[in-house]
């Protein structure tokens, strides 16, 4: 399934996602760039397990940074374009929900959440875990929590075919979980060092935003001041 667009219209301009995305494709165009460093690259900046738990003296610093460093970094242009269509729709709806700074806090803690869930399946990887993928699942949970009435407009496979459906978001984040944990339960009995989608980084990041949502809710922030200032008086 490939959403192109949501029924939710945002209320200001996403300048924190815009940000998100604009750092994503500069991240990515300098990888093509340094073509034969880049594998040196994603080493040095993507989540390597065996890296993170090794016994030589890297510093702690060599083993914190790359949870985060890891969500701007992507193995290939299907990898980048599929992620930037995912948080160009769903991301502003939930950045106007947020605020701007609320937003920016959400996206980087549930892409470190989604990190260390992928990084806790299998420590001792030397397979660099890259993408925004865990994050922008975190944007899907929150999108569920926020919005679930809203509908997508969905490129749906049916055979040889390919159909314009709008699905309510219930549906759609539903399938798109559905794939990730089936994928989980199948990954989960292969090879540890064996590159591939990382089913629960989206497991672990859709989780987060489910449950972190509600914390960086504007709009319940707002409600909640009203009515202190209400009862105080």
């Amino acid at each position: 399934m490939i959403p192109l667009r949501d029924t939710t219209k945002s209320g200001s301009f996403p300048f924190v996602n815009s940000a998100f995305i604009a750092i994503n494709i500069a991240v990515f165009i300098y990888e093509i760039w340094i073509t034969g460093d880049q594998r040196l690259f994603m080493y040095r900046f993507g989540l390597v397990p065996a890296i993170v738990t090794t016994e030589l003296e890297i510093g702690i610093t060599n083993r914190i940074y790359p949870f985060i460093t890891s969500m701007f970094l992507h193995a290939g242009w299907m990898h980048i374009i599929g992620n930037m269509i995912f948080l160009f729709i769903f991301g502003d709806n939930i950045e106007n929900r947020m605020g701007h700074i609320r937003y920016l806090f959400f996206y980087i803690l549930t892409g470190i959440c989604a990190a260390i869930i992928q990084f806790l399946i299998n420590t001792k990887s030397v397979i660099p875990i890259v993408g925004a993928s865990g994050a922008i699942s975190g944007v899907l949970g929150a999108y569920l929590v926020f919005f679930p009435r809203s509908r997508i407009l969905t490129v749906v496979p049916i055979l040889f075919f390919f159909r314009l459906i709008h699905l309510p978001a219930t549906v759609f984040i539903f399938v798109w979980f559905l794939i990730q944990f089936l994928g989980g339960i199948n990954s989960a009995g292969s090879a540890g060092d064996v590159g591939g989608v990382a089913f629960w980084a989206h497991i672990g990041g859709f989780a987060a935003g489910l449950v972190l949502a509600q914390y960086f809710d504007k709009e319940k922030s707002y409600r909640q001041k009203s009515f202190n200032g209400y009862y105080k008086n």
